[in-house]
């Protein structure tokens, strides 16, 4: 993990794991046979940290607030990491995520919702998730130039979306609110009051 947040995605590979590591890629291999077998172990231990922050539900909360905590302590998981959420979104048979499925669905369906509504909440919780962090750790290009656009140029050509961005942000919202506004959408949760 250390490795994976010293160098990125890009530049891990077995052979840079066992330099650290102090041993031959041979050795490695005994115990890792590929680049998927390391992103599964990889995005298992960051859906530890996930999981191990995540809160425990209360009878009477309503469902849909855990799962927005739990989404939240997931993202925190993924930008805790360098590229987290490409890892976790690369790994096929990570155990652990499939492990906070079950207990976010589960979580859902103990406090009477659907069990085909739980699956596409947590799911659709999920994707996003990972999207929006995916977008957040986007790598930043090399150069220093900005693009030369105009502010105005911008406003004249995006009226209403230039509005609603300056309005959301004005009043002192982060980008954190942003994430948690969406996610409140996707759960069909009220807004937040500010």
């Amino acid at each position: 993990m250390q490795l994976l947040d010293d160098v990125g995605l890009e530049a891990l590979t077995l052979r840079t794991l066992a330099a650290r590591l102090g041993v031959r890629a041979p050795t490695l291999y005994w115990h890792v046979k590929n680049k998927a077998e390391l992103l599964d172990a990889l995005a298992d231990a960051i859906m530890d940290e996930a999981i191990a922050t995540t809160p425990t539900p209360s009878a009477e909360e309503d469902s849909r607030l855990w799962l927005l905590a739990a989404l939240s302590q997931f993202r925190t998981a993924l930008l805790r990491h360098r590229d987290g959420a490409r890892v976790v979104s690369g790994a096929r048979y990570s155990m652990r995520r499939g492990d906070f499925t079950e207990r976010a669905v589960a979580t859902l369906v103990d406090h009477d919702v659907d069990l085909h509504q739980a699956r596409l909440l947590v799911l659709a919780g999920e994707r996003y998730t990972v999207g929006w962090v995916l977008e957040e750790q986007a790598p930043v290009p090399d150069t220093p130039e900005t693009p030369d656009i105009e502010v105005e140029a911008l406003k004249a050509r995006f009226p209403m979306t230039t509005r609603a961005i300056t309005e959301y942000f004005t009043v002192g919202r982060t980008a954190d609110d942003l994430y948690e506004d969406i996610a409140r959408l996707v759960l069909h949760l009220p807004p937040k009051n500010r």
